[in-house]
């Protein structure tokens, strides 16, 4: 299967931080519309979000979680609170905020549970001067070129990935990721910023 290049690799715009937004309870048909209507107890509006996020959620936690067979566990398990704490939900953030928060939080207890724990510093001989943050406008052309992404994604040190996938499948900006990772802007620009030069220095070939 093709997959478009530049839906994974993003341009230097998405690095500055998300703008403030309106209240997302006055747009009908919104994430968190749909999620108010959930907790009135209308389950349809939940489905509307399941399939919404299904499968962005399940590509996000596969690629995070230690074991590949742990995926549809943690996914299942972030639905679940998301069905648990209905109630105690409030819009102050976006809907998808709050749920890759989740995923994120279920993904890291596997890393615990196992004694293990992502790697938590950059290297700083790998510095990322202010020019680096152009993205190359790249197209995949073939199944080669997927696979190649793909493996230069997976490949990425496990929270340079999470900052990168939060962007590419949850659309979050720099302000939702740090909040999601528990970190702050810049750390959360230079996790992107690293990811993306890894990447396309591991597709270069491919330009």
């Amino acid at each position: 299967m093709e997959i478009a290049f530049d839906r994974w690799i993003v341009a230097e715009a998405p690095l500055a931080a998300s703008p403030a937004l309106p209240n997302p309870c006055l747009e009908p048909g919104s994430d968190e519309a749909l999620m108010g209507h959930f907790q009135r107890g209308d389950e349809a509006a939940f489905r509307h979000l399941y399939d919404r996020y299904r499968s962005p959620l399940l590509r996000f936690v596969q690629r995070l979680v230690p074991d590949a067979g742990e995926s549809e566990e943690v996914a299942q398990e972030t639905w679940m609170a998301v069905i648990r704490g209905r109630e105690r939900y409030s819009p102050r953030a976006r809907f998808v905020t709050y749920l890759f928060s989740i995923a994120h939080r279920r993904a890291m207890d596997r890393w615990r549970k196992r004694g293990r724990w992502p790697e938590t510093q950059l290297n700083a001989a790998d510095e990322i001067p202010g020019s680096c943050i152009h993205e190359p406008e790249w197209r995949s052309q073939n199944q080669a070129l997927g696979a190649a992404l793909l493996a230069a994604i997976s490949a990425l040190p496990l929270l340079q990935r999470e900052a990168f996938l939060l962007r590419a499948e949850a659309g979050l900006g720099i302000e939702e990721i740090a909040r999601v990772t528990g970190t702050n802007l810049e750390t959360a620009k230079s996790r992107l910023r690293y990811a993306l030069r890894r990447l396309r220095a591991s597709l270069e070939s491919w330009k």
